[in-house]
């Protein structure tokens, strides 16, 4: 079967986590091919699958993204279907998983023209946080101390983006503790990461310095992950059936109360760490092509 790996044009020099992820693939029957996801040239109803990997890029070009998950959701087979995909884009999905059960960081949603500086106060938060509702690499973010000076930024940089954000309370131990990411494959834990930021900062992405190192789960991530994943499952019953989304990422910090709470759900086109799975690679070819074999 010829499965496209849909990509970004251009990656980090960085990158290589996948480089392995073609031959993984053929060990299993699979063909795979990288392919731009705004490659014009591509014909994507002449694969049998095409798997959302690296479009990293994709907040750039929200538009064409959301056009392009919906034609190829139409075409062929696509992985996680569109949908989810969709549904996935924009962060006020955390909202309907709160509604299911999930703790999330007490959360504003600000729409373009809201003053942080109210909720703020209204809440009675001394540190904020505010990100985008679309948008990915903790680009845009800003973290802000509710004095004269740190609100004034906050509004500052509501006003410069123009664009909804979520202002949340600043969870500090995203710098002591790091975020786990517990990488799920059809459904069933692969294996978990723990992200930590360069001192004093709280991006726990590598574009800005930030270290991953394996994780062993013993503080109920696992458990964790498994619950949203379930209120995941009954959300989109009708399209996933019995079956889990062949890629998840479940994102988790620590609150103030050392409560565990889901900082993202990624659906999209999450990095997977697989150099911190062992046989990790071979376990997500070996989930596609069973899918692909119903």
């Amino acid at each position: 079967m010829n499965i496209a790996l849909a990509r970004a044009a251009q990656l980090p020099a960085h990158e290589h986590d996948e480089d392995g992820l073609v031959d993984a693939m053929a060990a299993e029957g699979l063909f795979g091919v990288w392919c731009a996801w705004d490659d014009p040239a591509v014909r994507w109803a002449d694969f049998d699958a095409v798997w959302i990997r690296t479009t990293w890029d994709y907040q750039w070009k929200l538009r064409e993204f959301r056009a392009w998950v919906a034609e190829v959701g139409s075409q062929t087979r696509l992985f996680n279907p569109a949908p989810i995909v969709l549904w996935n884009l924009d962060k006020r999905y955390l909202g309907e998983l709160e509604q299911g059960g999930i703790p999330i960081a007490p959360t504003v949603w600000l729409d373009p023209g809201d003053d942080p500086a109210v909720a703020m106060e209204q809440r009675g938060w001394s540190r904020g946080f505010l990100k985008p509702v679309v948008g990915a690499n903790a680009l845009r973010t800003l973290r802000f101390e509710a004095d004269t000076a740190g609100l004034a930024a906050a509004r500052e940089h509501c006003e410069k983006h123009r664009e909804s954000m979520l202002l949340q309370p600043y969870l500090r131990s995203v710098e002591e503790q790091g975020e786990v990411s517990v990488v799920l494959a059809d459904g069933k834990i692969s294996h978990a990461v723990r992200k930590i930021p360069v001192a004093g900062d709280y991006r726990t992405q590598d574009d800005w310095g930030a270290v991953d190192q394996p994780l062993v789960l013993f503080h109920g991530e696992d458990v964790f992950a498994k619950r949203v994943m379930a209120v995941l499952q009954r959300r989109f019953d009708g399209v996933l059936g019995r079956r889990a989304p062949l890629v998840a990422r479940v994102d988790t910090l620590r609150d103030d109360r050392d409560q565990l709470v889901l900082n993202e759900l990624e659906l999209i086109e999450p990095s997977l760490f697989f150099r911190h799975g062992p046989g990790a690679m071979r376990g997500f070819a070996q989930a596609l092509a069973e899918r692909l074999g119903e």
